[in-house]
Parts: structure tokens; sequence; C-alpha cells
């Protein structure tokens, strides 16, 4: 080969060789562009986890330094890194399960701020309510008194030496002085309270509202309810805070609630967090002074409530009052009831409109007729509501002069329907009076003697 062809030759080698070397470098730039953006990639991903997790780095440490930081773990346990086939399972169960966490403690947070939001706004239009009463005032004094009944013949003898001071009592005036208390809530801007008809029962007392800011003001009872344990206040103040009335109706078992009331009156304004724990129950409530009533379809709760807090509202998340707090279980942890606020709504309506309660009424004791009760007493149904006497003497099945009285129901009658519509389960005799107005006239089915038969009732106002 000559010289010529040496050149010509060597030229096509150069040229594969610096094409070779063209490729190298790009096929290395490729190379080198793929790691930067895969780089990058886990930079953005670790950025957006570190993100979420900085914050809680106390509950997240652990995981976060070894699957973040230096992945010195796998799934099984080796101190081997991922393949690059991606993320292992593990770091995604571990992700997911700290995000469901990081949920439950975001879930606990908010209810938490809620509840402090709720007691905010509801404090200032919840009252204690001060019972005082003229006491009649004692004095003591003392007379002399002779055992020998004044006798010369032992005087002669003893002389004035067997005299004794004897003390007496006898009233000097009166005073007032606080006998009892309660809470209650402000549910007009103008003054009008809502409270338990027990804590007002004393027609001869005297009631005083004080205000979670420390303000008195005497109150006049307005009404209490001669069939519910509700009554109302008012006092002479505008431009109140109120507690806004919810839907009792819409109440399910565990749903959040919140107690504020004056507890053993001398706690003002404490509040309790529980839940509800049962709805519809029908309980006996005994008064302080040895009254019983008969409560139906009230909310049991285990939120914390003592005697003072009778009255006060049960709240929903909402700052709604849905119940008025109402009675606990003697002896029991954690058991309270609470009268369906739309119960009292009810009450104030017709307060608003009649200046009173009026509550129709027909006039019998009875007892719901179910399976059980029919196969025990042979009764020709399983429905409906036997008519009985109470526990006494005094209380009679139906009551002389009530419009059940005056149209023919007597004792063991049982009440089938209320215009057309069957008595059973959870619609009693007292609810569907409840839905009609004094003077309304009813079509009352009942199985009397042997047959059924139908009665017209006027309902009349309960005194």
């Amino acid at each position: 080969m000559n010289k010529k062809d040496k050149i010509f030759a060597s030229k096509p080698e150069e040229v594969e060789t610096l094409s070779g070397a063209k490729e190298s470098i790009l096929t290395n730039k490729k190379l080198t562009i793929l790691v930067v953006v895969i780089l990058l990639a886990n930079l953005a991903l670790s950025g957006v986890v570190v993100g979420v997790g900085i914050n809680t780095y106390g509950q997240w440490g652990p995981w976060f330094e070894k699957n973040i930081m230096g992945k010195e773990s796998s799934v099984d346990g080796n101190n081997n890194a991922d393949d690059g086939g991606g993320q292992d399972n593990g770091s995604q169960q571990n992700l997911s399960a700290l995000l469901e966490d990081r949920n439950t403690e975001t879930q606990v947070i908010d209810e938490q701020g809620q509840v402090e939001r709720v007691v905010e706004r509801a404090n200032p239009a919840v009252v204690s309510i001060i019972v005082t009463k003229d006491i009649p005032k004692m004095e003591q004094y003392y007379e002399n008194y002779d055992p020998f009944g004044n006798n010369e013949f032992f005087r002669q003898f003893f002389g004035d030496s067997f005299d004794f001071q004897v003390p007496q009592y006898r009233q000097n005036g009166t005073e007032k002085q606080e006998i009892g208390g309660g809470s209650g809530f402000i549910v007009r801007a103008d003054g009008l309270i809502v409270t338990n008809k027990h804590v007002v029962s004393d027609e001869s007392a005297a009631y005083t509202v004080l205000t979670n800011d420390g303000q008195k003001y005497e109150a006049t009872v307005l009404a209490r309810d001669p069939v519910n344990d509700i009554a109302l206040l008012k006092i002479n103040k505008d431009g109140l805070p109120v507690v806004k009335l919810g839907d009792s109706d819409s109440l399910k078992v565990g749903q959040t609630v919140i107690a504020i009331g004056n507890a053993l009156g001398e706690y003002r304004n404490t509040v309790s967090k529980g839940v509800v724990s049962g709805l519809k129950r029908d309980i006996t409530a005994g008064g302080a002074i040895g009254q019983a009533e008969q409560l139906s379809g009230v909310i049991q709760t285990d939120a914390a409530i003592n005697p003072g807090n009778s009255g006060g509202p049960l709240l929903n998340l909402k700052g709604e009052a849905i119940g008025v707090n109402v009675a606990i279980v003697q002896g029991s942890q954690n058991i309270a009831f609470s009268l369906p606020i739309n119960d009292v709504r009810k009450v104030i309506d017709s307060v608003e409109k009649y200046g009173k309660i009026l509550r129709p009424w027909i006039g019998v004791r009875y007892v719901m007729v179910n399976k059980e009760l029919k196969d025990k007493n042979q009764l020709p149904v399983d429905y409906g509501v036997l008519v009985v006497r109470g526990e006494t003497n005094t209380d009679l099945a139906v009551v002389p002069g009530s419009p059940a009285d005056k149209a023919g129901i007597v004792e063991n009658d049982i009440v089938l329907e209320i215009d057309g519509k069957k008595l059973e389960g959870d619609y009693t005799l007292s609810k569907a009076i409840a839905n009609y107005n004094v003077g309304d006239k009813l079509k009352v089915k009942i199985y009397h003697k042997g047959e059924e038969k139908t009665l017209e009732i006027t309902l009349e106002e309960r005194k």
C-alpha cells in the first residue's frame, strides 16, 4: 500500500473512531440525564414525604430515618437497599398506616377544637338559678323552772335554790335563706330561660338568675309544664346571648354531646363531654321532696351530670341544645337523662302564643300492651294501651271528670287506636295526644268488655 493509500486507508479508521467516540459521548450524556432525572424524581418524592412528615417527626421518627434517609431495612429484614424495582411493599404499608393514624389524630384534634368552640359560644347563655325562701328566724331565751311547782312546804327547806333556767325557742321574724339551686339556659335575647320544673317547683320561693359574667337578675316563673319536667323563667334584660335549639329527632346513638351546668349548686358552668348512650328511654324520676314523675322518650347520656345540673343544656357539636338535663341514676356511673329539645320547643311555642303552657289531656293511666303482657294477662290483642291504676290507691286508672271518664272509658279497657292509627311500639298514647290541641275531637277505638267500640273524645286542658 502506497503512502496515498495509507493516508486514504487511515481516514476511514479515524472517522470510525471519531464516530464511535461521539456515540459514546452521546450515550454517556443520555445516561447522565437519565440519572439526573431519576435523582430529581427521588428528591421530589422525598420532598413530598418529608413535607408531609416533618411536622410530626415525633410520631414518624423511626420510619423516617430508615426509609427516607437511608433505607436501612427492607421487607425481608436484611440490610439491603431496594433493588430498583420501586418502593417496597413494607414501606407502602407503613406509609398507609401512618397516614391513617395521622387522619385519626387530625379527627381527634378537630373534635377537641369543636368542643372548645361550642363551650365558648354557649357558656355566656348558660345560667345558674338560686332558690331562696323566707325561713322563720328563731331565737333562744330562758325561763325559770321550779321542780317543786312553787310548793311552800319544800321552799321552807330549800328556798329558791332549786329553780332552774330552761332554754326555750321562739320565732323572731323571718330571714331569706338559699334552699336550693339548679341550671338553665337563655333561649331568647329578651331573657326567656328554659329550666326544669322541679328546680322552680316551690311557688312560695324566690328565684334569682346568675349569669356566667356574675350578674344577678330577679326571675319570674312564666310557666310550669303540668306534664313534663319543664319550666320557663323570664328576666328583665335585653340583648342577652342565647343557645340555639337543635333537632332532637335527628340524634344518633354514639353522637358526641356536651353538658353544661351548675354542678352541685357550687361549681358554676361546669362542662362535661360524653356521647348519646340511648334514645327514647322511659324513666321514673324522683324529686327532692319525694314526688315521682314519669318521663317518656328521654335521651340517655354518659356525660357527667350532677345535682345542680338540672335544667342545663345538652349540646351537640354545632352548639345547639338538643336536650335539657333532667335526672341521674343515684349510685350509678355515667347514666344520666335529658328531655328532648323538640318537646321543649312545643312548650316555648305555647307560651309565646297563649301566654301559658296548654297541654291536651285525656285523663287515664296506662301501660303499653306487647306480646309478653298479652300472654301474661291473656289479653285479646298485643298492641294498644291497657288502662290501669297506679301503685297507690289514689292513683286511679281514670281521673274522675276527665275527657276519658266523660266518654265512658273504665279501668282494664284497652285503647287500640287514635284516629285510625294503632298505639304500638314507640307510638304511645301520650305521643298521640301530643299531636293535637286542646278542644280537638278524636275518634278513639277501644276494647271494652269483650268487644271493640269507637268513642268520640274532646281533649281538654291539663290543669
